[in-house]
Protein backbone atom coordinates (compact mmCIF):
# COMPACT_ATOMS: atom_id res chain seq x y z
CA UNK A 1 0.00 0.00 0.00
CA UNK A 2 1.85 2.97 -0.72
CA UNK A 3 1.79 6.04 1.47
CA UNK A 4 -0.21 8.62 -1.23
CA UNK A 5 -3.29 6.55 -0.91
CA UNK A 6 -3.48 7.94 2.92
CA UNK A 7 -2.96 11.34 1.69
CA UNK A 8 -6.00 10.89 -0.64
CA UNK A 9 -8.24 9.84 2.49
CA UNK A 10 -7.26 13.26 3.86
CA UNK A 11 -7.42 15.41 0.65
CA UNK A 12 -11.46 16.04 1.20
CA UNK A 13 -10.59 16.64 4.45
CA UNK A 14 -8.85 20.28 3.82
CA UNK A 15 -11.85 21.45 1.88
CA UNK A 16 -13.60 21.70 4.99
CA UNK A 17 -11.57 24.49 6.49
CA UNK A 18 -12.31 26.40 3.21
CA UNK A 19 -15.73 25.41 2.92
CA UNK A 20 -18.86 26.99 3.04
CA UNK A 21 -21.42 27.19 6.26
CA UNK A 22 -24.00 29.19 6.23
CA UNK A 23 -25.42 30.96 9.57
CA UNK A 24 -29.30 31.11 10.60
CA UNK A 25 -31.38 33.51 8.09
CA UNK A 26 -28.28 33.56 5.55
CA UNK A 27 -28.72 32.10 1.94
CA UNK A 28 -26.45 29.56 1.31
CA UNK A 29 -23.41 30.50 -1.12
CA UNK A 30 -24.30 30.59 -5.31
CA UNK A 31 -23.22 27.45 -6.30
CA UNK A 32 -23.29 25.76 -2.85
CA UNK A 33 -25.82 22.64 -2.34
CA UNK A 34 -28.69 24.13 0.21
CA UNK A 35 -29.35 20.54 1.74
CA UNK A 36 -25.91 19.68 2.28
CA UNK A 37 -24.38 23.13 3.69
CA UNK A 38 -24.40 22.74 7.72
CA UNK A 39 -26.17 25.34 9.28
CA UNK A 40 -24.58 27.18 12.48
CA UNK A 41 -27.45 28.46 14.20
CA UNK A 42 -25.56 30.70 17.15
CA UNK A 43 -23.39 33.82 14.78
CA UNK A 44 -20.99 33.92 18.25
CA UNK A 45 -20.30 29.72 16.71
CA UNK A 46 -20.48 30.98 13.48
CA UNK A 47 -17.82 33.81 14.04
CA UNK A 48 -15.36 30.98 16.03
CA UNK A 49 -15.96 28.66 13.06
CA UNK A 50 -15.12 31.22 10.28
CA UNK A 51 -12.11 32.39 12.56
CA UNK A 52 -10.47 29.14 12.94
CA UNK A 53 -11.31 28.72 8.56
CA UNK A 54 -9.78 31.58 7.86
CA UNK A 55 -5.84 31.01 9.42
CA UNK A 56 -3.53 30.59 6.82
CA UNK A 57 -1.46 29.35 9.48
CA UNK A 58 -2.00 25.60 9.37
CA UNK A 59 -0.83 25.79 13.00
CA UNK A 60 -3.10 28.76 13.89
CA UNK A 61 -5.70 27.04 12.14
CA UNK A 62 -4.98 23.27 14.31
CA UNK A 63 -5.41 25.30 17.01
CA UNK A 64 -8.35 27.67 16.35
CA UNK A 65 -10.11 24.74 15.49
CA UNK A 66 -9.61 22.90 18.33
CA UNK A 67 -10.41 25.81 20.75
CA UNK A 68 -13.60 25.69 18.58
CA UNK A 69 -14.04 22.16 19.32
CA UNK A 70 -13.91 22.83 23.38
CA UNK A 71 -16.23 25.75 23.06
CA UNK A 72 -18.92 24.21 20.95
CA UNK A 73 -18.46 20.62 21.46
CA UNK A 74 -21.68 19.34 19.48
CA UNK A 75 -21.64 21.61 16.79
CA UNK A 76 -23.08 20.59 13.58
CA UNK A 77 -19.48 21.43 12.20
CA UNK A 78 -17.92 18.99 14.48
CA UNK A 79 -17.29 16.84 11.97
CA UNK A 80 -16.12 18.64 9.38
CA UNK A 81 -13.70 20.15 12.00
CA UNK A 82 -12.48 16.31 12.61
CA UNK A 83 -11.88 15.61 9.31
CA UNK A 84 -9.81 19.02 8.91
CA UNK A 85 -7.98 18.67 11.91
CA UNK A 86 -6.94 14.81 10.26
CA UNK A 87 -5.63 16.54 7.31
CA UNK A 88 -3.62 19.89 9.30
CA UNK A 89 -2.49 16.95 11.62
CA UNK A 90 -1.27 14.85 8.29
CA UNK A 91 0.25 17.48 6.79
CA UNK A 92 2.37 18.36 10.32
CA UNK A 93 3.48 14.85 10.26
CA UNK A 94 2.23 14.57 13.49
CA UNK A 95 0.91 10.84 13.14
CA UNK A 96 -0.69 10.25 16.98
CA UNK A 97 -2.50 13.71 16.70
CA UNK A 98 -3.97 12.55 13.38
CA UNK A 99 -4.81 8.70 14.77
CA UNK A 100 -6.75 10.69 17.64
CA UNK A 101 -8.63 13.37 15.58
CA UNK A 102 -10.01 9.98 13.45
CA UNK A 103 -10.91 8.06 16.66
CA UNK A 104 -12.94 11.73 17.29
CA UNK A 105 -14.25 11.62 14.41
CA UNK A 106 -15.60 7.75 14.41
CA UNK A 107 -16.89 8.66 17.73
CA UNK A 108 -19.06 11.67 16.34
CA UNK A 109 -19.93 9.28 13.33
CA UNK A 110 -19.11 5.96 13.04
CA UNK A 111 -19.68 5.93 9.07
CA UNK A 112 -17.09 8.46 8.58
CA UNK A 113 -15.09 6.66 6.05
CA UNK A 114 -12.22 8.46 5.68
CA UNK A 115 -11.38 7.88 9.61
CA UNK A 116 -12.06 4.21 9.21
CA UNK A 117 -9.88 3.98 6.44
CA UNK A 118 -7.38 5.71 8.08
CA UNK A 119 -7.90 3.41 11.20
CA UNK A 120 -7.64 0.74 8.82
CA UNK A 121 -4.29 1.58 7.38
CA UNK A 122 -2.59 1.99 10.33
CA UNK A 123 -3.91 -1.38 11.62
CA UNK A 124 -2.34 -2.82 8.78
CA UNK A 125 0.65 -0.76 9.58
CA UNK A 126 0.92 -2.04 12.97
CA UNK A 127 0.56 -5.81 11.91
CA UNK A 128 -3.20 -5.49 13.71
CA UNK A 129 -4.96 -7.78 11.45
CA UNK A 130 -8.27 -7.95 13.14
CA UNK A 131 -8.72 -3.89 13.24
CA UNK A 132 -7.03 -3.64 9.94
CA UNK A 133 -9.86 -5.81 8.92
CA UNK A 134 -12.84 -4.49 10.70
CA UNK A 135 -12.36 -0.89 10.18
CA UNK A 136 -12.00 -1.83 6.00
CA UNK A 137 -14.79 -3.60 6.08
CA UNK A 138 -16.56 -1.09 7.88
CA UNK A 139 -15.59 1.63 5.72
CA UNK A 140 -16.76 -0.12 2.26
CA UNK A 141 -19.92 -0.67 3.93
CA UNK A 142 -20.43 2.47 4.44
CA UNK A 143 -18.96 4.14 1.50
CA UNK A 144 -21.88 3.73 -0.80
CA UNK A 145 -23.78 6.20 1.43
CA UNK A 146 -20.44 8.76 2.07
CA UNK A 147 -21.77 12.65 1.66
CA UNK A 148 -20.64 14.72 -0.36
CA UNK A 149 -18.69 17.36 0.78
CA UNK A 150 -19.76 20.77 -0.52
CA UNK A 151 -18.39 23.00 -2.93
CA UNK A 152 -16.29 19.03 -4.09
CA UNK A 153 -17.22 18.36 -8.63
CA UNK A 154 -19.11 15.18 -9.35
CA UNK A 155 -16.24 14.16 -10.96
CA UNK A 156 -13.58 14.50 -8.07
CA UNK A 157 -15.53 12.84 -5.99
CA UNK A 158 -16.11 9.74 -7.93
CA UNK A 159 -12.79 10.14 -8.50
CA UNK A 160 -12.06 9.88 -4.48
CA UNK A 161 -14.62 7.06 -3.59
CA UNK A 162 -13.09 4.79 -6.46
CA UNK A 163 -9.63 5.43 -4.50
CA UNK A 164 -10.74 4.93 -0.95
CA UNK A 165 -12.45 1.62 -2.53
CA UNK A 166 -9.10 0.79 -3.86
CA UNK A 167 -7.42 1.35 -0.16
CA UNK A 168 -10.03 -0.50 1.71
CA UNK A 169 -10.29 -3.37 -0.40
CA UNK A 170 -6.55 -3.35 -0.11
CA UNK A 171 -6.06 -3.21 3.36
CA UNK A 172 -9.33 -5.55 4.13
CA UNK A 173 -8.10 -8.30 1.43
CA UNK A 174 -3.81 -8.26 2.70
CA UNK A 175 -5.77 -8.56 6.39
CA UNK A 176 -8.02 -11.65 5.40
CA UNK A 177 -4.21 -13.57 3.51
CA UNK A 178 -3.05 -13.04 7.59
CA UNK A 179 -5.53 -14.76 9.08
CA UNK A 180 -5.41 -17.00 6.26
CA UNK A 181 -9.15 -16.55 5.28
CA UNK A 182 -8.49 -16.87 1.62
CA UNK A 183 -11.59 -16.03 0.17
CA UNK A 184 -12.34 -13.49 1.62
CA UNK A 185 -8.40 -12.34 0.60
CA UNK A 186 -9.26 -13.39 -2.90
CA UNK A 187 -12.71 -11.01 -3.21
CA UNK A 188 -11.15 -8.23 -1.58
CA UNK A 189 -7.69 -7.79 -3.15
CA UNK A 190 -9.21 -8.72 -6.45
CA UNK A 191 -11.31 -5.58 -6.49
CA UNK A 192 -8.30 -3.41 -5.63
CA UNK A 193 -6.24 -5.17 -8.16
CA UNK A 194 -9.23 -4.16 -10.95
CA UNK A 195 -9.11 -1.01 -9.68
CA UNK A 196 -5.15 -0.73 -10.15
CA UNK A 197 -4.08 -3.92 -12.21
CA UNK A 198 -0.05 -1.87 -12.19
CA UNK A 199 -0.21 -2.00 -7.88
CA UNK A 200 2.34 -4.93 -7.15
CA UNK A 201 1.50 -4.29 -3.41
CA UNK A 202 -1.58 -6.01 -4.45
CA UNK A 203 -1.22 -7.75 -7.31
CA UNK A 204 1.62 -9.89 -5.38
CA UNK A 205 -0.86 -11.00 -2.48
CA UNK A 206 -3.56 -11.69 -4.74
CA UNK A 207 -1.58 -14.60 -6.40
CA UNK A 208 -0.51 -15.99 -3.02
CA UNK A 209 -4.12 -15.90 -1.56
CA UNK A 210 -4.85 -18.02 -4.80
CA UNK A 211 -2.26 -20.54 -4.62
CA UNK A 212 -1.79 -20.73 -0.94
CA UNK A 213 -5.60 -21.56 -0.73
CA UNK A 214 -6.45 -24.78 0.05
CA UNK A 215 -7.66 -25.83 -2.50
CA UNK A 216 -5.41 -23.47 -4.44
CA UNK A 217 -7.01 -21.80 -7.49
CA UNK A 218 -4.20 -22.31 -9.65
CA UNK A 219 -5.54 -20.92 -12.86
CA UNK A 220 -5.99 -17.53 -11.36
CA UNK A 221 -3.00 -17.83 -8.99
CA UNK A 222 -0.56 -18.71 -11.77
CA UNK A 223 -1.84 -15.67 -13.99
CA UNK A 224 -1.47 -13.20 -11.20
CA UNK A 225 1.84 -14.70 -10.22
CA UNK A 226 3.31 -14.10 -13.93
CA UNK A 227 2.11 -10.98 -13.75
CA UNK A 228 3.83 -9.90 -10.51
CA UNK A 229 6.85 -11.59 -11.93
CA UNK A 230 6.22 -8.56 -15.00
CA UNK A 231 5.63 -5.55 -12.21
CA UNK A 232 8.70 -6.77 -10.53
CA UNK A 233 11.19 -7.10 -13.24
CA UNK A 234 13.34 -4.18 -12.54
CA UNK A 235 13.22 -4.52 -8.93
CA UNK A 236 15.80 -7.07 -7.03
CA UNK A 237 12.62 -9.19 -5.99
CA UNK A 238 12.01 -9.58 -9.81
CA UNK A 239 13.89 -13.01 -10.33
CA UNK A 240 12.98 -14.45 -7.48
CA UNK A 241 9.36 -14.13 -7.95
CA UNK A 242 9.39 -15.44 -11.32
CA UNK A 243 11.52 -18.40 -10.26
CA UNK A 244 8.67 -19.33 -7.92
CA UNK A 245 5.96 -18.88 -10.42
CA UNK A 246 7.73 -20.86 -12.94
CA UNK A 247 8.19 -23.62 -10.26
CA UNK A 248 4.77 -23.59 -9.31
CA UNK A 249 3.46 -23.63 -13.12
CA UNK A 250 5.79 -26.55 -13.79
CA UNK A 251 4.47 -28.67 -10.78
CA UNK A 252 0.70 -27.64 -11.75
CA UNK A 253 1.08 -28.20 -15.59
CA UNK A 254 3.61 -31.25 -15.68
CA UNK A 255 6.17 -28.91 -17.86
CA UNK A 256 7.31 -25.66 -17.90
CA UNK A 257 6.30 -25.32 -21.51
CA UNK A 258 4.07 -22.38 -22.02
CA UNK A 259 5.56 -20.00 -19.08
CA UNK A 260 6.98 -17.84 -21.05
CA UNK A 261 4.01 -17.60 -23.35
CA UNK A 262 2.02 -16.93 -19.72
CA UNK A 263 4.69 -14.37 -19.10
CA UNK A 264 4.43 -12.18 -22.53
CA UNK A 265 0.30 -12.74 -21.79
CA UNK A 266 0.52 -11.22 -18.26
CA UNK A 267 2.86 -8.17 -19.43
CA UNK A 268 0.47 -6.15 -21.72
CA UNK A 269 -2.70 -8.35 -19.90
CA UNK A 270 -3.53 -7.52 -16.40
CA UNK A 271 -6.54 -9.52 -15.95
CA UNK A 272 -7.55 -13.03 -17.16
CA UNK A 273 -9.16 -13.04 -20.45
CA UNK A 274 -12.14 -14.95 -20.65
CA UNK A 275 -11.98 -18.21 -20.96
CA UNK A 276 -8.25 -18.39 -19.80
CA UNK A 277 -7.40 -21.81 -18.48
CA UNK A 278 -3.54 -24.18 -18.00
CA UNK A 279 -3.86 -27.18 -18.68
CA UNK A 280 -3.21 -29.22 -14.99
CA UNK A 281 -0.95 -32.33 -15.52
CA UNK A 282 -2.62 -35.53 -14.18
CA UNK A 283 0.13 -38.23 -13.25
CA UNK A 284 -0.49 -41.81 -13.92
CA UNK A 285 -2.49 -43.44 -12.11
CA UNK A 286 -0.48 -47.15 -10.76
CA UNK A 287 -2.32 -49.19 -13.52
CA UNK A 288 -0.84 -46.44 -16.21
CA UNK A 289 2.49 -47.07 -14.76
CA UNK A 290 2.65 -51.07 -14.71
CA UNK A 291 1.37 -50.81 -18.82
CA UNK A 292 3.89 -48.55 -19.17
CA UNK A 293 6.61 -50.77 -17.95
CA UNK A 294 5.75 -54.09 -19.73
CA UNK A 295 4.44 -52.36 -22.31
CA UNK A 296 6.07 -53.50 -25.55
CA UNK A 297 8.86 -55.31 -23.23
CA UNK A 298 10.08 -58.33 -24.34
CA UNK A 299 10.15 -62.01 -21.98
CA UNK A 300 14.14 -61.11 -22.03
CA UNK A 301 13.45 -57.87 -21.46
CA UNK A 302 10.78 -58.70 -18.76
CA UNK A 303 13.34 -61.08 -16.73
CA UNK A 304 15.76 -58.30 -15.80
CA UNK A 305 13.34 -55.65 -14.53
CA UNK A 306 13.75 -55.32 -11.08
CA UNK A 307 11.64 -57.41 -7.99
CA UNK A 308 9.85 -53.22 -7.32
CA UNK A 309 9.00 -53.58 -10.90
CA UNK A 310 7.47 -56.70 -10.93
CA UNK A 311 5.74 -55.85 -7.70
CA UNK A 312 3.94 -52.30 -9.25
CA UNK A 313 2.46 -54.57 -12.67
CA UNK A 314 1.36 -57.95 -10.19
CA UNK A 315 0.10 -55.77 -7.43
CA UNK A 316 -1.31 -52.21 -9.43
CA UNK A 317 -1.55 -53.68 -12.80
CA UNK A 318 -4.23 -54.98 -15.41
CA UNK A 319 -4.70 -58.91 -15.39
CA UNK A 320 -3.20 -58.66 -18.60
CA UNK A 321 0.13 -56.93 -17.98
CA UNK A 322 -0.02 -58.55 -14.55
CA UNK A 323 -0.44 -61.93 -16.85
CA UNK A 324 2.61 -60.72 -18.83
CA UNK A 325 4.90 -60.69 -16.24
CA UNK A 326 3.78 -63.79 -14.10
CA UNK A 327 4.13 -65.72 -17.41
CA UNK A 328 7.80 -65.04 -17.87
CA UNK A 329 9.14 -65.12 -14.22
CA UNK A 330 6.41 -68.42 -12.43
CA UNK A 331 9.12 -71.15 -12.18
CA UNK A 332 12.19 -69.36 -13.20
CA UNK A 333 15.37 -69.64 -10.69
CA UNK A 334 15.82 -66.37 -9.27
CA UNK A 335 18.61 -64.93 -7.58
CA UNK A 336 18.06 -62.05 -5.01
CA UNK A 337 18.95 -59.96 -2.23
CA UNK A 338 16.39 -58.84 0.57
CA UNK A 339 16.30 -58.07 4.46
CA UNK A 340 15.30 -60.57 6.73
CA UNK A 341 11.36 -59.86 8.21
CA UNK A 342 10.87 -63.22 10.10
CA UNK A 343 13.41 -66.42 9.71
CA UNK A 344 12.69 -70.36 10.72
CA UNK A 345 14.74 -73.79 9.77
CA UNK A 346 12.71 -73.96 6.85
CA UNK A 347 10.96 -71.10 5.88
CA UNK A 348 11.72 -67.29 5.80
CA UNK A 349 10.12 -63.93 5.03
CA UNK A 350 11.79 -61.40 3.25
CA UNK A 351 11.25 -58.02 2.47
CA UNK A 352 12.39 -57.66 -1.37
CA UNK A 353 12.48 -53.74 -1.39
CA UNK A 354 13.45 -51.20 0.63
CA UNK A 355 10.39 -49.34 1.62
CA UNK A 356 8.63 -52.71 2.47
CA UNK A 357 11.22 -53.09 5.00
CA UNK A 358 11.06 -49.57 6.11
CA UNK A 359 7.84 -50.97 7.45
CA UNK A 360 9.19 -54.17 8.56
CA UNK A 361 6.63 -56.20 5.90
CA UNK A 362 7.58 -59.21 4.21
CA UNK A 363 6.61 -59.09 0.59
CA UNK A 364 8.05 -62.39 -0.21
CA UNK A 365 7.69 -65.79 1.60
CA UNK A 366 10.87 -67.92 0.87
CA UNK A 367 10.19 -72.37 1.32
CA UNK A 368 13.28 -73.86 1.85
CA UNK A 369 14.77 -76.32 0.13
CA UNK A 370 15.92 -78.03 3.30
CA UNK A 371 16.37 -76.43 7.08
CA UNK A 372 19.33 -74.08 7.56
CA UNK A 373 22.09 -74.77 9.42
CA UNK A 374 22.13 -72.70 12.77
CA UNK A 375 25.77 -71.58 12.00
CA UNK A 376 24.06 -69.92 8.51
CA UNK A 377 20.78 -68.73 9.54
CA UNK A 378 20.60 -64.93 8.87
CA UNK A 379 19.44 -63.01 11.57
CA UNK A 380 15.92 -60.60 11.20
CA UNK A 381 16.51 -57.56 9.56
CA UNK A 382 20.07 -58.51 8.02
CA UNK A 383 20.65 -58.47 4.14
CA UNK A 384 21.48 -61.62 2.30
CA UNK A 385 21.41 -63.33 -1.13
CA UNK A 386 19.28 -66.45 -1.62
CA UNK A 387 17.55 -68.03 -4.82
CA UNK A 388 14.20 -69.05 -4.88
CA UNK A 389 11.47 -69.68 -7.64
CA UNK A 390 8.07 -67.95 -8.07
CA UNK A 391 5.23 -70.35 -7.41
CA UNK A 392 2.30 -67.65 -6.56
CA UNK A 393 1.71 -64.34 -5.53
CA UNK A 394 -1.28 -62.76 -4.13
CA UNK A 395 -1.61 -59.25 -5.10
CA UNK A 396 -2.88 -56.84 -2.29
CA UNK A 397 -1.20 -56.68 0.36
CA UNK A 398 1.03 -58.21 -2.20
CA UNK A 399 3.43 -61.23 -1.16
CA UNK A 400 4.94 -63.72 -3.82
CA UNK A 401 5.38 -67.51 -2.74
CA UNK A 402 8.73 -68.70 -3.64
CA UNK A 403 9.79 -72.54 -3.32
CA UNK A 404 13.10 -74.36 -3.90
CA UNK A 405 14.69 -71.40 -1.74
CA UNK A 406 18.46 -71.63 -0.74
CA UNK A 407 21.18 -69.41 0.65
CA UNK A 408 23.86 -67.82 -1.20
CA UNK A 409 26.95 -68.16 0.46
CA UNK A 410 29.23 -68.11 -2.44
CA UNK A 411 29.54 -65.14 -5.10
CA UNK A 412 27.18 -66.15 -8.40
CA UNK A 413 27.97 -66.21 -11.68
CA UNK A 414 28.84 -62.71 -13.22
CA UNK A 415 25.80 -61.29 -14.11
CA UNK A 416 22.94 -63.59 -12.44
CA UNK A 417 22.06 -61.86 -9.29
CA UNK A 418 19.68 -60.00 -9.46
CA UNK A 419 21.07 -55.79 -8.44
CA UNK A 420 19.90 -55.00 -4.85
CA UNK A 421 16.01 -53.07 -5.21
CA UNK A 422 15.77 -50.05 -2.92
CA UNK A 423 12.67 -48.18 -3.45
CA UNK A 424 9.43 -48.87 -5.31
CA UNK A 425 8.37 -46.78 -8.35
CA UNK A 426 6.69 -44.23 -7.39
CA UNK A 427 2.85 -44.82 -7.54
CA UNK A 428 1.75 -41.52 -7.69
Amino acid sequence: MKTSLVVIVLAVAACAAGGQTTPQGQAPAAGASASAAPVIKDPAEYNAYMGAAQQQDPAAKTSGFEAFLVQYPNSVMKNDVLETLMGLYQQAGNQAKMMEAAQRLLQANPNNVRALALLAYSAKSSNNWPDARKYAEQGLAALPSMAKPDGVADADFAKQKAQLSALLNSVAGFAALQTKDYPSAQKYLRATVEANPTSLQDVYPLALAYLTASPPDSVNGLFFIARTANLAAATPDGPKIEAYGKSVYTKYHGTDQGWSDLMAQTKTNPLPPAGFTIAQYVPPTPAQQAHDLVNAKTPDEIKKMSFAEWQLVLSSGAQEDADKVWNVIKGLPLQMEGWVIKASPTELDIAGTEDDNEAKRADITLTMTGPIPPRLMPAEGATFDFEGTPASYVPNPFVMTMEKGALLTKAPAPGKKRPPVHHKPAAQ
